[in-house]
């Protein structure tokens, strides 16, 4: 990512500690509580509240140490705390989530685990260059954070959660202290996240500072601190009102939904009150606001994990695809998944759970999973890798002319990402399809790496990120970045997108390399198809920053059909990016209106607050 922001002098005030996280020898949690103890396998990671805080808080640092910088490894994790409190005001647990790494708690509501202390994400530092433009890839989740200072000194009070793309956090509690999504200790603390549902904020203030775009979805503010370009709140009980692009009468720039229209969250795993590992499913909810869990328990369904193939890493495929078709669920333990084969999810209701960010790798140019034209499908929490050999499609979502659908219980993808390149070479000319109608897209990354391995024009090739072709599909939190021709179609009616968030691919070698056709310069990023009649989205941005040192322009950011009713885009902005850098631009938001993100105008955000 590229960037350059104003960190604000508001959130330079009134911070007292450094957190320091030594690195120890791992110690083996062991289990104190009833209960059948699945395997889950070595790189799960299970606290029980008996266990001494120093044995909990060796462990946690020494998986942090060694994730914390490791961008592209191989290595995933799941820490785990059963219900209870762990930490003290004054022996409070404090730690770092680095790469690949899920933190959730094991309760069944978010108050069952009540951690002391601080679970953080601070900017890295290369040269004296601090920043967070690179925290992919980590969760939290399902816990209640009381806010104990970081003894020692220094800077770092409060929780800090300084992320980008692909580091959600859901049903967490923070009490007692303030939630900073910036890290402004150390400079210059860019920033480029992020997304928050059904979670609460109780006696603190979110700090926004340097986060460029941001989503918060279903949850409760006690307070939110600016925007800087793109800050989007849908059904969010305390959310600023609706000020776009922004002035010093309203800060801003912010979009606000009052309730959100068809959401699912996303399912996890709890120990019951017996120590039963289960996996909850939530249910559906229209007209959504603030959190399913804050007044009473959350809708939905209990599930024994007995109902569960857990899988392994070196588990064929088969071997997989012959559990889900005896009517089991499926979830992924961490680790890489090598496939031969595609995973095929074909029975409605079922659940595919990743733990740990387990990551799945078509090696010979297969699909990596497809999902049949069933209705209530819920796939979380795990990475899709392109493999060396081109796949059509990594994820599909019903076959062609798929019509078959429950708006009353909506297939649903939460937290699914997709990385073309960066960890190694791949391709694949689309991330997602979705056919099938009523699916709820809920944080999505589709990402053609810029940086990592395996990166280049002719080398990790993608054509699009995501292609919607069903009717009535939702999508909170769609973020897709630099794929090679347009990054999202959409060809489905009735459609909606709240929060979209893009760059333009970096490295087109030409603009004659790059022309949807001889008269259009580049390509849209969100391309809504002319048979559509009805399609709505919310706070969208896309920006640029061509590389190459050659002029390279985008005619426009979307392209939509001009007969789409008065209003159906609300809240779109285009962005130049590095000026020391960058060339080009992009000539105008939509439909060859609202002017150009150029060198002329670096950094200043472009906007169009209703089309057509």
């Amino acid at each position: 990512m590229q960037i350059w922001i104003l960190v604000l002098s508001l959130v330079l005030l009134t911070m007292s500690t450094v957190l320091a996280v030594p690195s120890s020898t791992l110690a083996s949690p062991t289990q104190h509580s009833g209960g059948d103890q699945p395997d889950f396998g070595p790189n799960v990671k299970i606290f029980d509240p008996s266990m001494p805080i120093g044995q909990i808080q060796a462990a946690v640092d020494t998986i942090s140490s060694q994730q914390i910088s490791d961008e592209m490894g191989p290595n995933r994790y799941a820490l785990l705390f059963k219900p209870g409190t762990y930490g003290t005001a004054d022996a409070p647990l404090n730690f770092q989530v680095g790469y690949y790494t899920e933190v959730a708690g094991l309760g069944r509501s978010p108050t069952d685990v009540v951690i002391n202390g601080s679970i953080n994400v601070y900017n890295q530092c290369t040269d004296g260059n601090c920043i967070a433009l690179n925290n992919f890839w980590r969760s939290l989740s399902n816990l209640t954070i009381n806010v104990t200072d970081p003894a020692g000194a220094g800077c770092y009070a409060g929780n800090f959660w300084a992320v980008s793309q692909a580091a959600p956090m859901r049903r967490v509690n923070i009490t007692g202290g303030n939630l900073t999504l910036m890290d402004y200790c150390t400079g210059p603390s860019f920033a480029s996240g992020g997304f928050i549902a059904d979670s609460a904020f109780a006696g603190g203030t979110v700090i926004n500072g340097s986060q460029q775009q941001w989503l918060v979805r279903n949850s409760v503010l006690d307070g939110w601190t600016n925007g800087v370009w793109n800050q989007v709140f849908s059904g969010v009980v305390g959310a600023p009102a609706e000020c776009f692009p922004g002035d010093d009468a309203c800060g801003g720039p912010y979009t606000t939904l009052a309730a959100s229209p068809l959401t699912r969250e996303k399912p996890y795993l709890y120990v019951d009150s017996r120590g039963r590992y289960r996996v909850f499913v939530p249910a559906a909810q229209r007209n959504s606001v603030g959190t399913t869990w804050g007044s009473a328990p959350t809708a939905g369904e209990s599930l024994p994990i007995d109902e569960f193939f857990i899988a392994t890493p070196t588990d064929s495929v088969q071997k997989i695809n012959n559990a889900l078709a005896r009517g089991k669920n499926l979830l992924f333990t961490p680790g890489i998944y090598q496939l031969d084969k595609t995973i095929q999810v074909k029975r409605a209701d079922s659940v595919v759970l990743g733990l740990g960010l387990p990551t799945l790798v078509p090696s010979n140019g297969v699909v990596a999973m497809s999902v049949a034209d069933v209705e209530g499908i819920k796939l979380a929490g795990f990475m899709i890798d392109a493999g060396p050999v081109n796949s059509p499609v990594l994820l599909q979502v019903g076959p062609k002319n798929a019509h078959k659908s429950d708006r009353s219980n909506p297939t649903t993808l939460s937290d699914i990402f997709f990385r073309i390149g960066g960890a190694a070479a791949g391709k694949a000319t689309t991330s997602l399809v979705v056919n099938s109608d009523d699916v709820i897209l809920d944080d999505i990354w589709a990402w053609r790496a810029d940086h990592g391995n395996g990166v280049g024009w002719t080398i990790n090739t993608a054509d699009t990120g995501v292609i919607v072709n069903g009717d009535k599909v939702s999508a909170y939190g769609l973020f897709v970045e630099h794929y090679q021709k347009h990054e999202v179609i959409w060809n489905g009616n009735r459609g909606m997108v709240v929060f979209f968030q893009n760059e333009m691919p970096y490295d087109p070698p030409s603009q004659a390399a790059w022309m949807q056709s001889p008269t259009v310069e580049g390509w849209a990023a969100l391309k809504v198809a002319d048979k559509v009649t009805r399609f709505n989205g919310y706070g969208m941005g896309s920006y640029s920053f061509f590389n190459q040192g050659l002029d390279i322009f985008a005619a426009n950011a979307f392209e939509v059909p001009d007969t789409l009713p008065a209003g159906s885009l609300h809240n779109m902005l285009t962005l130049f990016l590095d000026p020391a850098n960058g060339k080009g631009g992009i000539r105008n938001v939509v439909n060859n209106t609202g002017g150009a993100s150029t060198i002329a105008n670096p950094d200043i955000p472009v906007t169009v607050v209703n089309y057509p």
